[in-house]
C-alpha cells in the first residue's frame, strides 16, 4: 500500500523528469523530422480514459500520414498504405511514446498500468469498471502488453489489468519494464495497430 500510494508516484515524477532531460534532443530531432517530411502536426492528442475511468488527453509523435481515413486506423492491412516512413520506425522502436512522458509528469498516465483506452475500446473500459482494473493509473507498458500485446482478447487484457492492480508492487513493476525493454529490442508481440490515429485529431 506504501509502494501504490507513495513511493510510485514519486518515482514516476523523477523518472519522467530523467527521462525528459535525457530524451530532449532526440525529441526535437524527432519532431523536426516529422515536420519536415510530412504534412500535418508533430503531436498525435487523442481523448483517452484513465484513473477511475476519467479522461484525458494522451500524447504521441504522429506516425500516420495526416487526412487517412477512419478505415486506415480500423484495419491493418490498409493501415500499412497511410504508415510515414518515419512513423513506421516511431512505431517499431516505440519512440512515438516518449510524448507520454509528458503525460507521466502531469500525473495522468504512470510508466506501469494498463493502458490508456480510447472511446472505441468500450468493452475493456467496462471490463475494467466491474473489476477494478481503472484503480490505478494508466501506464506506457502493462501486464497486458507484456503478455501478448493486441494477441490477446478483451477479456484477457482487462484480467490482466485486474490482476495489476490488485498486485501492484515494485517487484512486479520491474518485472514488466524488464519484459517491456526485452519486446521492444527483439520486437515481440509489437504491430502497428496498438493504439491507432484519429484521422480526427490535430
Amino acid at each position: 500500500m506504501l509502494y501504490k500510494n507513495y513511493v510510485k508516484r514519486s518515482l514516476d515524477i523523477l523518472f519522467a523528469v530523467i527521462g525528459l532531460i535525457v530524451s530532449a534532443v532526440p525529441m526535437v530531432i524527432i519532431a523536426l523530422t516529422i515536420k519536415g517530411t510530412s504534412k500535418g502536426p508533430v503531436l498525435f492528442r487523442q481523448e483517452r480514459y484513465g484513473l477511475d475511468s476519467k479522461p484525458f488527453i494522451m500524447y504521441k509523435f504522429r506516425s500516420m500520414a495526416y487526412g487517412a481515413p477512419v478505415v486506415a486506423n480500423q484495419d491493418f492491412s490498409n493501415m500499412e498504405n497511410y504508415m510515414t516512413g518515419v512513423g513506421a520506425f516511431l512505431r517499431k522502436t516505440s519512440l512515438d511514446e516518449l510524448p507520454q512522458l509528458w503525460n507521466v509528469l502531469k500525473g495522468d498516465m504512470s510508466f506501469v498500468g494498463p493502458r490508456p483506452l480510447a472511446d472505441t475500446d468500450y468493452e475493456v473500459i467496462n471490463l475494467r469498471q466491474e473489476n477494478g482494473g481503472d484503480s490505478v493509473r494508466p501506464g506506457i507498458t502493462g501486464l497486458a502488453q507484456v503478455n501478448g500485446r493486441n494477441k490477446v482478447t478483451n477479456v484477457m487484457k482487462a484480467q490482466y489489468d485486474s490482476e495489476y492492480a490488485k498486485k501492484l508492487s515494485f517487484s512486479l513493476e520491474v518485472k514488466i519494464v524488464w519484459l517491456t525493454f526485452r519486446a521492444v529490442f527483439l520486437r515481440e508481440g509489437i504491430n502497428y495497430t496498438d493504439d491507432s490515429e484519429s484521422v480526427d485529431e490535430k
